[in-house]
């Protein structure tokens, strides 16, 4: 599943309107990002040269997380340690820029903040530098529970992120045991540590999930059935309530107690390689909703929402509420032309995306065409449909249809969740498309069999596989089409025989048979 534009909209409004009091208790990092060109080869040593011409400083870990949210829409209240060291201060002075309380941050003197420096040249990291904070002693430890217990005070919930950087449980978690706000969320690199806090929620990524489990997930969407059969494990591990484990491009998958299927998200995986922060992003955004009491699926949703405009960002990003709001509320964008068309798609293969293709006339959208819509982005990371134009309708369907527009029924499955880019060709087939795009995956939905299209050999003449999926009996569009006519024919001849006649001007025959494909 990905957020839909009500839900977006509704949990932004509900954001907005409430202002919940989010605690972000964890590591705070400062993230450097110094940035050049790279056009040479160092006679020193076998390195590039960097030409800089920028230098940024933003907040990170923690930090990042504590913006995010505040971006969404909370009030923030950050409690961490920092040093009393230039990176402290340019981190707190950052961190009020974005309006996030600074009062609850422990400055640790002679301490050093943790600092993550990268260097980018062209389009990639070169290299990074971590300067890491010395473990907190005893004093420090006291002080940060302290300014726990200050700030969840009325809160509405909290999210504790524990990068492995100082913040220790045994100063957190009785605190939060006393005063517990509503939701309490932990992005930990060992969960382990946190499992007496119980929290309503965890985030591991899949090499976290792997350590919890003590084995090697797999790899891309492979690791979504080890990952679902081990739900018990990994709840009572970390000892929390649901689990979502976030899987890079293939997006998330929540884990919880007494739930008869797993529910996923799907990501829109980014080529940009100095992209940073999203998991922080995700986060942030499911303990905003969780902190206005939104179901546990809808936060993970939005949050995946939300991960999605900030990897398509260079650095380390925030998504804003309005970013997050039009994200989803630009479908026109997902209707293309077949050039632009064949630049995403090239684009999308070249960072490793598997492209699926569908075609069909979509001309009264039913549950039968989103059933296989949704069984043919499984088979895939990008799902293209390309759209049957109306003459083309009229010469395959009679000249009764389409019953929509091509403009129209483009818009309609654009604002699919499932489906990423749409086209609309002139052609009897989509053949010509086919042959320029070639995708990985080519599928039908229906009865039909691959022998009976012609799309299959040229399909596997070039590698691809041809996927048949589920037909879903009685919701072929004519069927639909018929069963509104009928419908209608009965009004008007029930009218007339209320008026006298006898209705024999209504024509009540179906148009054609039914039709097996879209």
């Amino acid at each position: 599943m990905t957020a839909d534009v009500r839900l977006v909209r509704d949990l932004v409004a509900t954001v907005d309107d409430r202002e919940p009091l989010v605690v972000v208790i964890g590591d705070c990092i400062l993230d450097r990002w110094t940035v050049g060109k790279a056009e040479r080869v160092s006679r020193e040593a076998p390195a590039p040269v960097v030409r800089v011409t920028e230098t940024i400083a933003v907040p990170g870990g923690a930090a990042n997380t504590a913006v995010n949210a505040r971006a969404l829409g909370a009030r923030v209240r950050m409690v961490g340690l920092i040093g009393d060291d230039e990176s402290g201060r340019v981190l707190r002075e950052r961190l009020e820029t974005a309006g996030v309380d600074t009062t609850y941050l422990v400055e640790v003197p002679g301490a050093r903040t943790t600092t993550k420096s990268r260097v980018v040249g062209g389009d990639r990291v070169v290299v990074r530098v971590d300067e890491l904070a010395a473990t907190p002693d005893a004093h420090a430890g006291a002080r940060l529970a302290g300014a726990v217990a200050r700030a969840v005070r009325t809160a509405d919930a909290a999210v504790v992120c524990d990068y492995d950087l100082g913040v220790q449980p045994e100063d957190v978690v009785p605190v939060l045991d006393r005063d517990r706000p509503s939701a309490v969320v932990v992005d930990a690199h060992d969960l382990t540590r946190w499992a007496a806090l119980h929290p309503d929620l965890v985030t591991p990524n899949s090499g976290e999930t792997a350590g919890l489990l003590g084995r090697d997930l797999g790899a891309g969407s492979a690791r979504v059935p080890v990952v679902v059969d081990a739900r018990d494990e990994v709840l009572a591990r970390s000892g929390a309530r649901a689990a979502v484990v976030t899987l890079d491009r293939d997006g998330t998958v929540l884990l919880e107690r007494g739930a008869d299927q797993a529910f996923r998200t799907r990501a829109t995986p980014a080529s940009e390689q100095q992209a940073s922060g999203a998991g922080d992003t995700f986060c942030a955004a499911a303990t905003v909703a969780l902190a206005v009491r939104a179901p546990l699926r809808d936060a993970i949703a939005v949050a995946q929402a939300a991960a999605d405009v900030v990897v398509r960002e260079a650095g380390t990003s925030v998504c804003t509420a309005a970013a997050l709001v039009e994200s989803v509320t630009a479908p026109a964008a997902t209707v293309v032309d077949h050039d632009d068309l064949a630049t995403a798609v090239e684009a999308a293969r070249a960072a490793g995306r598997r492209v699926v293709f569908t075609n069909g006339c979509f001309d009264v959208v039913h549950r039968g065409h989103t059933t296989y819509l949704r069984q043919a982005r499984e088979l895939g990371d990008l799902l293209v449909v390309a759209l049957n134009d109306d003459d083309s309708v009229r010469r395959l369907k009679g000249p009764e249809r389409p019953i929509n527009t091509a403009e129209d029924r483009a818009g309609v499955l654009a604002a699919l969740a499932c489906v990423d880019l749409v086209t609309v060709f002139a052609t009897d087939t989509p053949i010509p498309l086919i042959e320029r795009l070639r995708p990985e995956v080519y599928v039908k939905g229906g009865d039909y069999s691959p022998e009976m299209l012609q799309e299959t050999g040229v399909v596997r003449a070039y590698g691809g596989e041809v996927v048949m999926v589920d037909y879903v009996p009685e919701h072929s569009t004519t069927a639909v089409v018929r069963r509104i006519r009928e419908a209608a024919a009965a009004t008007a001849a029930a009218a007339a025989a209320d008026a006298g006649t006898d209705g024999a001007a209504v024509d009540t025959a179906p148009a054609t048979e039914p039709d097996p494909a879209p």
